[in-house]
Order: structure tokens, then sequence, then C-alpha cells
């Protein structure tokens, strides 16, 4: 049986992606067949697509896009437990991707999806979420009481961090354009910052606890926020890496989040206790998927697009 899946067959531009139909996939030990409901567009899969990830996240070619899957398993590989038939489960893929009508999964990668959400637009969660919650909880340690500033909340993944940070009870200064402050405000920021209006460090009423930056900065743009931390502060970066003063008694780390399955179904708890919202900006076929990479290139995607097959 066949299926349509968006691949590369090399490097290049948003016009490398092509719509094949190839071979619907046999699960192997240890995995299901999943049919996917959706996947969704993360940026860094343009970086992907034009081969500049190759140095420390290597594919073979041709390569199916998509990292973030929701869907419903059909059918079971030998070895494979705790899952059935029918179950309807959400994951971050690491080997082969989710833009198409069926992928095989490892089991161990999924968890059950949100109950309190349509399947298509649980594949907003997983490696946004990850990101956030890892950023938040593991290296920037945030906590009831902190001024946390995020860098970048208009975002994706900014979304998700500025949730968890008013989840842990900080008081959250956000960073943002004109289009997404709306969208910021939702998510329970305290302040939001228009980056394109005013510098941010001359916009902040003293000093925050933790910087958790989400985008690319300039050289001037990463020294000068720096200082925006107090003494004995946390940076926080997914980007471009902020180095504080020497003398500052600032810890700086810049992270690659991982795949964690506890991380990920803790998330799942908090979409269904209504504590984290999923922000779908907007919904696609899988046939504008190269369009999409496009948008992205051009700064003209606001938080998460999910595409179905």
């Amino acid at each position: 049986m066949k299926m349509k899946t968006a691949r590369i067959h090399a490097f290049g531009d948003a016009s490398v992606i092509r719509y094949d139909d190839v071979p619907q996939p046999r699960p192997a030990f240890g995995e299901v067949l999943i049919h996917i409901a959706a996947t969704s567009f993360n940026p860094t899969e343009a970086a992907l697509r034009a081969g500049l990830l190759q140095a420390f996240l290597p594919v073979d070619l041709p390569y199916t896009l998509g990292w973030d899957v929701s869907g419903t398993v059909a059918a079971i590989g030998p070895g494979t437990e705790g899952l059935a038939v029918g179950d309807r489960v959400v994951g971050w893929l690491e080997g082969t991707g989710a833009a198409a009508e069926y992928v095989s999964a490892p089991g161990a990668v999924l968890v059950s999806a949100p109950t309190s959400v349509p399947l298509t637009h649980a594949a907003a969660l997983p490696l946004a979420g990850l990101t956030a919650w890892q950023a938040v909880f593991e290296h920037g340690k945030v906590s009831a009481g902190q001024r946390v500033l995020v860098n970048g909340a208009g975002g994706g993944i900014g979304g998700f961090v500025t949730q968890l940070a008013k989840h842990a009870g900080a008081e959250v200064i956000a960073t943002a354009s004109a289009r997404s402050t709306q969208a910021v405000w939702r998510h329970g920021a305290d302040h939001v910052i228009d980056y394109t209006a005013l510098p941010i460090a001359s916009a902040l009423d003293g000093p925050v606890d933790t910087l958790l930056n989400l985008v690319p900065l300039s050289p001037h743009d990463a020294a000068t926020l720096a200082p925006a931390v107090r003494p004995g502060g946390r940076i926080v970066s997914i980007a471009t890496t902020i180095e504080p003063p020497a003398d500052a008694g600032v810890s700086a780390t810049h992270m690659v989040a991982r795949n964690d399955v506890a991380h990920l179904a803790a998330l799942v708890e908090l979409v269904d206790a209504g504590e984290v919202t999923l922000d779908i900006s907007a919904l696609h076929p899988l046939a504008d998927l190269a369009d999409l990479h496009r948008l992205s290139e051009a700064g003209r995607i606001r938080g998460k697009v999910v595409i179905v097959p």
C-alpha cells in the first residue's frame, strides 16, 4: 500500500522538498504503526533541510520531515508492550519523520495524547513543549516569586515557556513583536516588551532572576541583555550563547532539548488540567510544507503551525 510523504532527497532551499508516494511502513520490533493525525512545523527543520545541522544532527537521505507526531496506533510490532491498536498517542520522532500518512515509531517514545484537545492539535506539543519544560525547570530552575525574562515569547516554544514559568509561580516579563502581543498576554505574561519599539534592557524595571533566551541574537544584543540578570541568577539559551560578565556571579547554559517521555507525559497532564493551552496559529495540508519553510525563513510564522496529511 502506498502513502503520501514529504521528503528531501538533497539539502538546499525549500524547493528540495518533494511529495512522494512511498510504501506504507511496517512496524519492526518494539515499534508501532501510527496513522498520523498531524505533525507540526518547527523552525529548526528549515535548518536541517538546508544541511546546516549535519555536523551534529546527521540524517540519511532521502529523509522524511516532521519531528512531532500525533495519531492513532494502527498496528503493533513484535515485542511492543503497553500500547494497543486504537490508542491515541503523541511523541517526538528522532529517526524518520511524520510528514506523511503513516509512520513506524518506537513505542518507547510515545505517550497517551491529551484528551481535552483535538488530536491534530496535540502534534504541537512534543518538541516545543519538551524544550520549554527543560529550559524552565531543569536549566532555569524557575520557582515561585522569581522574576523571569522570556526573550522570544511569541514563538512556538515561547508560548510554552511563558505558561510553564507562570505555572511555577514566577513573574514573567515577555518580549514579543506587536503581532504576537495578544497571544503572549493570553499565555499569562505579567509584562510584555515590544522589542521592535525599544531596547529590551532599557524597558526592564530592575534585574531579573532568570533570562530564558529563545531567539538568535547579535553579539551586541547578547552583551546588552546579560547584565539584566542579578548576581546569583541564571541565563538559559536555546539559541545564541549569552556570556555574562566574568564577575557577575551569573550561571549561563546553552541547552539542547532531549526526548524525555516522563516530561512529555507531565506536559500532557498539564494540558488536560487546563494549565497549559496549545496555541495553534494555523493548520495546513501536507502540500503546503515547502511554503511554510519559506514563511518561516522570512520570519512570518507565529506560534505553532500544525500540518495534516
